[in-house]
């Protein structure tokens, strides 16, 4: 039976900290334009269905003073699980923008209702369908599941050590830009393929205007092979997202035995 004292109340809020540090370093929260109000209830009710499985612990951080530390530690443990998932979406964005140079569509932005900044066509394109393919291979149960775990090895309103998990996260930004080229690869080959006969032709034909015939043909040819790489991308978007997984078993197992044992 719920007990709906202070200890309870400042166990969910503390709870809520993470979930919502988590959600907000995410693309997925703002996939779907919603008001500030509709999120903070999404948080909330989170936190609460979460709350109602789990044993209110004993609360050490009884005490303006223990309570700011514990929420700090929260917001920081979220903040560093959802940079995981940043990241992998961050490659998207480097497939993206590399095309965008490729193809010529680097200075053609339009206003992205993500970010709510100017981004190049092809950027933009790309988040979507990353965020798109996320709820499709269900991402977002992953992610609940994920919040869920760290509930065991990191105990709510519990010091954690932040330089134990730096390093899975690390390791994962290190791989942010080869996962980006590979996500792009194939197309970025097609290119340069055609700028290399397109140089040809015109090392050979000098009274054509390249410059004026190239452009037309890198776009055209670029938005066929982006399109034909479609039917071939799942295989790296499945490790794409599949760093997110690996970055925070890392973070999980790099919590102390004595963190990691239930309440």
């Amino acid at each position: 039976m719920f007990q709906f004292d202070a200890t309870w109340m400042v166990f969910v809020g503390l709870l809520a900290l993470r979930i919502a540090a988590t959600l907000l370093m995410t693309p997925v929260f703002y996939a779907v334009p919603l008001p500030a109000s509709v999120r903070s209830l999404l948080v909330v009710g989170v936190s609460l269905a979460l709350a109602a499985g789990l044993p209110v612990p004993s609360a050490p951080w009884m005490g303006w003073s223990a309570l700011m530390v514990a929420a700090m530690f929260e917001v920081a443990l979220g903040a560093m699980l959802g940079l995981s998932v940043l990241l992998a979406f961050g490659a998207f964005a480097v497939a993206g923008q590399l095309l965008d140079v490729q193809l010529g569509f680097g200075i053609a932005q339009i206003v992205d209702p993500v970010t709510k900044r100017s981004v190049p066509i092809l950027t933009s394109a790309f988040g979507y369908l990353a965020v798109l393919m996320f709820f499709l291979v269900n991402g977002h149960h992953a992610l609940l599941r994920g919040i869920a775990y760290s509930l065991e090895r990191f105990p709510v309103g519990a010091p954690w050590s932040m330089s134990d998990s730096v390093a899975p996260v690390m390791k994962q930004a290190a791989g942010l830009f080869s996962l980006g080229f590979a996500l792009a690869a194939p197309v970025v080959f097609c290119i340069l393929l055609i700028e290399f006969a397109l140089g040809v032709i015109g090392r050979n034909l000098p009274q054509m205007n390249m410059f004026t015939m190239g452009i037309p043909v890198k776009i055209i040819a670029g938005l066929v092979a982006l399109t034909l790489w479609f039917t071939g991308i799942g295989g790296v978007m499945t490790r794409t997202y599949a760093s997110i997984s690996s970055a925070w078993q890392g973070i999980f197992v790099a919590a102390p035995a004595s963190q990691g044992r239930g309440r």
